[in-house]
């Protein structure tokens, strides 16, 4: 090879480089909405080839319907949710004291038991003055999960009109050959389904048992905080615990023992038994992922996309970890245990 083409290799290289991380710098509000819109693209791939293979419908009326499936079954529920969320803390913005009065109460209730004050009044002032910072990290949280949403909806429409070119352009770029960019593209999927499909799976049938057993032993307001519920099922170990066991010891020090004991049994028993049962199936049928994987992937996913990266943080860091096994696999000569 010589100089010239040397240097027009690396000349392009650099171009290449320098333009990705410019492009992705300005585009890095966007991404949540860029990797939700390829997350339900792979969801909705096998109905997307039914309906233009099979059916032979035009690749635009396909994908127009997908995209109304998308809305109607992932948006809109997380939309109520989040209105739902928007709604509490708007309230709690505006009357600060209805949190501090339970929080108050139950100080109350411990040193009549106890004779022991827990709260000093400066941690409680502490705790009001951030009550507005909190409220306007969660608008603002809000108001760019809104505009992903939409940067989903465009992408995702686009990526059902040309999934096929995108995918061979994937295929094409991938160092390695046609049999194993299969395998890969095929491990990656299984991958997003664990993750897009296994997490919410888990959390709304956590959420929901336990949205029935705050009704059964009447804790206060049972919707709200089984939904709560349903965000604490990401947090491996600790898990719905978060949230009931502090419910159950506001019950038992509000005067109903007999109540806090029940959910206290109920959540124990009945909620962990169905993660494991749930945990089971999935990892059954979808990709193995580590509980410390769902952990930090929750951590870096909340800050590179905010709301969103729930789900796409585990996402993206179970994609890393594969392609540093499929590195060692295919350039060390040793496959991951």
């Amino acid at each position: 090879m010589s100089i010239r083409e040397q240097y027009w290799r690396y000349s392009l290289i650099a171009i290449i480089l320098v333009s990705g991380v410019v492009i992705f710098r300005e585009l890095r509000p966007f991404l949540g909405g860029i990797m939700g819109a390829a997350t339900i693209y792979m969801l909705l791939k096998g109905q997307l080839e039914y309906l233009t293979v099979r059916k032979r419908w035009r690749r635009s009326l396909a994908a127009t319907l997908l995209l109304i499936e998308a809305i109607l079954c992932f948006l809109v529920p997380l939309s109520l949710v989040t209105w739902m969320l928007v709604d509490r803390i708007q309230h709690i913005a505006i009357d600060p004291q209805s949190i501090i009065r339970p929080i108050n109460h139950i100080a109350h209730l411990i040193e009549e038991r106890t004779g022991y004050y827990p709260f000093e009044q400066r941690n409680i002032n502490y705790l009001i003055s951030l009550i507005p910072k909190a409220g306007q990290w969660v608008m603002s949280s809000i108001g760019n999960l809104g505009i992903n949403m939409a940067v989903l909806l465009l992408v995702l429409y686009f990526m059902l009109i040309g999934g096929e070119r995108m995918e061979h352009y994937f295929r094409d770029i991938l160092p390695f050959n046609r049999t194993d960019s299969d395998n890969i593209l095929h491990e990656i999927g299984m991958i997003v389904r664990s993750n897009a499909i296994g997490i919410p799976l888990l959390a709304l049938i956590q959420g929901l048992a336990a949205y029935i057993g705050y009704v059964i032993f009447g804790a206060p307001t049972p919707l709200f905080w089984g939904v709560i519920t349903c965000f604490a099922t990401i947090i491996p170990l600790f898990g719905t615990g978060l949230v009931w066991l502090p419910l159950s010891l506001y019950m038992g020090l509000n005067g109903q023992w007999g109540a806090a004991i029940g959910l206290s049994i109920y959540s124990a028993v009945i909620l962990s038994q169905i993660d494991n049962f749930v945990r089971l199936i999935l990892q059954k049928k979808m990709a193995d992922i580590h509980p410390l994987v769902t952990i930090f992937g929750v951590f870096i996913g909340l800050s590179l996309f905010g709301f969103m990266g729930i789900i796409f943080g585990p996402l993206l860091l179970s994609l890393f970890i594969f392609c540093i096994n499929l590195f060692k696999e295919h350039y060390l000569g040793s496959k991951p245990r």
